[in-house]
């Protein structure tokens, strides 16, 4: 370190919070830091820093699957906001279990993260036992919980699938089947399963456990809802998919059934897949700021690093996007 101050030309309390401590220094004066760090080679012992100061550089993200491409935009916009700082983005796969999730934020915690950022707004007890010791900033991106653990940058899940309801109903559907992932363990699908309720009830129009389905997640789950419902209640007009694979998958049953979509049956989604503009015919869908949350959850916990204590609620919104399929 004092060969980088050398180089430099700076203090050794700069180098070192250079590299630390990155948000209390001005842009100009970390890069002739880091530029110095890597002309000389020098490598800081993370392990011995996290010792001193308790803290690392390091923030933990926990997604329910990094196989899903939304929670990759998300991750983007986080690591590219963190990396502007010189923080660094560890990302974890919880596997949409709450109990993976517990063990995945004492493992981060024990690395002394100096934030974290969870998808999930449902946590174990010994989660928020864990989290309430470790004192460190924490965003909630999955929904607008009534009662955050610390700040939330989301959108509502609830109003998001009212919206498309009243949207289908807008376009004279009335026969709206709805179908998402297993509301028991995912409060996001309970969520948008009670916003479709609401938007139904504000219509007039029945509930119809028919018009309702719980499946696991995936292509294949989308294509034997579509095909049940389309069994239970044949005068079913539209599907509203809490989730853009299952519809995609449906829409793929109705091609290989030679069913015509919207002629047979109306598709919608939620979440604007890529895929969903290229799709025959392309998918009605709901859009969420996937990219944007994750941009501004990291730049709360930068503010939060630097002395604000503002509680932090963010609604970013959604947009719904009427395509051919409806």
């Amino acid at each position: 370190m004092r060969d980088v101050a050398r180089a430099a030309g700076v203090s050794l309390m700069t180098v070192s919070r250079a590299l630390r401590e990155p948000h209390k220094l001005s842009e100009e004066t970390r890069k002739i830091v880091l530029d110095a760090v890597q002309k000389i080679g020098y490598v800081p012992n993370s392990i011995a820093a996290n010792l001193a100061s308790n803290r690392s550089s390091v923030v933990g993200q926990i997604v329910p699957s990094i196989r899903n491409s939304l929670y990759a935009e998300t991750a983007k916009g986080t690591s590219d906001v963190l990396r502007s700082a010189g923080l660094h983005l560890l990302l974890a796969d919880s596997g949409y279990s709450l109990q993976e999730e517990e063990a995945l934020i004492g493992a981060m915690l024990s690395q002394r993260v100096c934030g974290l950022i969870l998808h999930n707004t449902d946590h174990t007890p010994r989660a928020l036992q864990m989290i309430e010791r470790a004192g460190v900033p924490v965003i909630e991106t999955g929904d607008i919980p009534r009662r955050p653990l610390d700040m939330v940058v989301s959108y509502s899940n609830a109003e998001a699938a009212k919206a498309m309801t009243l949207h289908l109903a807008a376009r004279r559907y009335r026969r709206i089947g709805f179908v998402s992932l297993d509301t028991r363990i995912n409060r996001r699908a309970r969520e948008r399963q009670r916003g479709y309720l609401a938007a139904l009830k504000s219509l007039g129009i029945p509930k119809d456990p028919a018009l309702i389905a719980e499946v696991e997640p995936g292509l294949t789950s989308g294509a034997h809802a579509l095909v049940d419902m389309m069994t239970r209640a044949p005068d079913v007009e539209a599907i509203f998919f809490a989730g853009d694979v299952l519809a995609i998958g449906a829409l793929f049953e109705t091609q290989r059934r030679g069913w015509k979509v919207p002629g047979r049956v109306a598709i919608a989604g939620f979440d604007d897949l890529d895929i969903l503009q290229h799709t025959v015919p392309r998918l009605t869908c709901l859009r969420l700021p996937r990219l944007e949350i994750g941009r501004r959850s990291a730049e709360a916990l930068l503010d939060r690093m630097r002395g604000t204590k503002n509680p932090v609620r963010v609604d970013l919104g959604f947009e719904v996007i009427q395509r051919e399929s409806t």
